[in-house]
């Protein structure tokens, strides 16, 4: 197993004092009867103490099934959200709720009101990645991971308003060929931010490699076009979820993957899918909310049961609804 490392956003503990760490937080998640959820881009060291590891639709999906009383989100705020809308007879927590997210401050519940005015009847199709307010005033959530399918269960003869991110929405409308589709110009300022010069000189590097980009980095069309005008090997790019990077990489022949998403999920990946190198597309690629949870505060959330996640009823009720549509429709 090989892993080529992108920099790293916090300091590295002592290998002591992180197992130290992690035995206290398995302590108390056993004593609080405790789910310990924690996304991709996670420092390795929450990771490897989360009860479950994965995109935003898969710990929306274990959130909502899980039978425990207390749920410990390590992700940023708008999944904690989520889980409460799934869970609001049951404590939700975040250990850090400045932990938020760029793509989900790309559009305001004023925005959105205001675009949905102009485009009477659309159906508004809304990215996980976005707050409650916004979720309640859309008709389907989605994840990358299941967006294309959403999209196509949706009459065709429907207007459709996607937000918030361009490159994603981009992306599905090309895929699905749905000129009726509108596009909200939001994005994450991680994805956007992969540097398609860097990606190419990774290829360039590792010929035989296999080249993984999530649909929110902002050189996805590039590459698709490369794909389709045969200049980039069709069969070795793949524009997949995080999570369909992960069932990629078990089952792929190839040696090397280069990875184009927030260079956390290089840890899963090389822990669930070994004997294998991975490389980051671009080792900036590093989203500093999503490291703002480390092992101190995730130790400090199930000790001191803070900080609890609220999302008022009425608001979760109908966002209720479009979460529900997300979790019905599999890829």
């Amino acid at each position: 197993m090989s892993v080529v490392s992108p920099e790293r956003a916090t300091p590295i503990s002592q290998p002591d004092q992180t197992a130290a760490l992690q035995d206290e937080v398995r302590l108390l998640a056993r004593e609080r009867d405790a789910v310990i959820l924690a996304h991709n881009y996670q420092i390795p060291e929450v990771q490897d103490v989360a009860d479950c590891v994965g995109d935003s639709l898969g710990l929306a999906i274990e959130a909502a099934r899980t039978p425990k009383p207390l749920i410990v989100m390590c992700g940023v705020y708008f999944m904690a959200e989520t889980a409460k809308i799934l869970n609001m007879g049951r404590m939700v927590l975040i250990p850090d709720p400045t932990a938020g997210c760029s793509l989900a401050d790309s559009i305001t519940l004023h925005q959105l009101k205001q675009w949905k005015a102009e485009h009477p009847g659309g159906t508004v199709v809304s990215y996980v990645n976005t707050t409650a307010a916004i979720k309640a005033e859309s008709d389907y959530c989605v994840t990358s991971g299941n967006a294309e399918a959403v999209v196509q269960s949706i009459p065709a003869d429907r207007q459709i308003l996607f937000l918030p991110d361009l490159y994603l929405g981009s992306w599905l409308k090309e895929r699905t060929g749905r000129s009726n589709m509108l596009i909200w110009p939001g994005e994450c300022h991680v994805h956007a931010g992969i540097r398609a010069s860097e990606m190419q000189r990774r290829l360039e590097a590792n010929p035989d490699a296999d080249m993984l980009i999530h649909p929110e980095c902002g050189c996805t069309s590039r590459f698709v076009h490369a794909q389709g005008n045969g200049s980039l090997d069709p069969k070795r790019t793949f524009v997949l979820s995080t999570e369909g990077m992960v069932k990629h990489a078990r089952a792929s022949g190839a040696a090397t993957m280069i990875v184009a998403t927030e260079n956390g999920l290089l840890h899963r990946l090389a822990r669930e899918a070994p004997g294998k190198t991975y490389v980051p597309a671009d080792e900036r690629a590093v989203c500093r909310y999503m490291k703002q949870i480390t092992l101190s505060k995730l130790r400090d959330s199930l000790r001191d049961l803070q900080v609890p996640v609220e999302v008022e009823p009425t608001i979760a009720a109908r966002a209720r609804l479009a979460i529900d549509r997300m979790l019905a429709v599999r890829a």
